[in-house]
């Protein structure tokens, strides 16, 4: 049988979100069962929303920084137990049989990946919906334990910024003297700053604002350039070893690549769709510099990364709100007004 759930929809592009009934699917033998605790709200939650990207199907829940308590579990889950702290992230479900499921990136899956929202399951054809919901049914390869000590409302950015930005640092190796460069310092900017720097990273934030140099050196930064300063663009020229660009509009690339080393990668990890200006590969050619892309993380990483973050104690920088605030968060995301991530309560949703 059934659940049926509440939670918060959008029913249209225009339309702010409302209280929203709807069903969950019958536990399969495979799923967890989770009390939906704090709901982070990522920047694609809004995009998602108001059908920026032209795929969104409606109604919609969104929600997919999801940090929860098991509730029940099917009879083939034995990794979890009714009261674990845990937490889902962008992704339900892959294909489990392709080469990038086979080496644990689903996010890469060739069949493509089941999102948390805004996706129809694979199995049943019954439509994902998201974390702003009182709970959640999901696949136990899918669920992910939330270390001990860490908190639980400052954990839940992680299953979506923190994976994003992590996965890239950890594929180009970042270590202990990698010289990295983030652009950008929001929600996933501020995650890259505290990782790399965790990572044992010499780090850099690009920026256009000055007055950000107080707060970036407070989350890991140990040098701060103002990117539309000649001077200090060109003091930092053959610098970095790897870029981490998280900004999530059109904006040019061709003043970052001069100050990558040899070798060096900048790796968009905010931003889908065409770039403008046109990128000139002089600069690529005559350095073997690159330019890459990234999203999420699979759910062994993303494993990894919550064990990373629970040993040296990181979460975000969060704003705790009530869900009958989130058109209003919404309007203040659109600002930048946030530092640097909103999480709904959701005991909010019951009262």
């Amino acid at each position: 049988m059934n659940m049926n759930v509440l939670g918060y929809a959008t029913k249209s592009a225009a339309d702010d979100l409302n209280p929203f009934h709807f069903e969950r699917r019958t536990p399969r033998a495979n799923d967890v069962v989770i009390e939906i605790i704090y709901c982070g709200v990522c920047h694609s939650d809004l995009h998602q929303a108001r059908n920026d990207w032209g795929n969104s199907i409606y109604p919609m829940v969104p929600g997919h920084e999801i940090i929860g308590r098991v509730s029940s579990i099917g009879a083939d889950v034995t990794g979890f137990k009714p009261g674990d702290h845990v937490g889902v992230g962008c992704m339900v479900d892959s294909c489990q049989h392709c080469k990038p499921c086979q080496q644990g990136l689903e996010q890469y899956c060739e069949e493509h990946h089941t999102l948390t929202y805004n996706d129809i399951d694979r199995h049943d054809r019954m439509p994902t919906f998201g974390g702003y919901s009182e709970k959640i049914v999901v696949s136990d390869k899918f669920v992910l334990k939330i270390p001990d000590g860490l908190d639980l409302a400052g954990s839940a950015p992680l299953l979506c910024a923190g994976i994003t930005t992590w996965s890239p640092l950890r594929h180009w190796k970042v270590g202990k003297g990698s010289r990295v460069a983030v652009i950008g310092l929001g929600g996933l900017g501020h995650m890259a700053l505290k990782l790399a720097n965790a990572m044992g990273a010499e780090v850099s934030l690009f920026t256009r604002s000055p007055g950000k140099e107080q707060d970036a050196r407070r989350l890991g930064a140990h040098r701060i350039i103002v990117s539309t300063d000649e001077g200090q663009m060109a003091a930092v020229k053959g610098q970095f070893d790897l870029i981490i660009d998280t900004v999530p509009y059109v904006h040019d690339l061709n003043p970052y690549i001069p100050t990558l080393s040899l070798n060096g990668t900048l790796v968009l990890v905010g931003y889908l769709g065409g770039l403008e200006p046109l990128l000139n590969t002089t600069p690529l050619i005559l350095g073997r510099k690159s330019v890459a892309g990234s999203v999420i993380g699979g759910i062994a990483e993303t494993q990894e990364m919550l064990d990373f973050c629970g040993e040296h104690g990181i979460t975000s920088d969060i704003e705790v709100i009530k869900i009958q605030d989130i058109n209003e968060a919404y309007e203040r995301m659109l600002k930048s007004d946030v530092k640097y991530r909103f999480v709904i309560d959701m005991a909010s949703l019951k009262g």
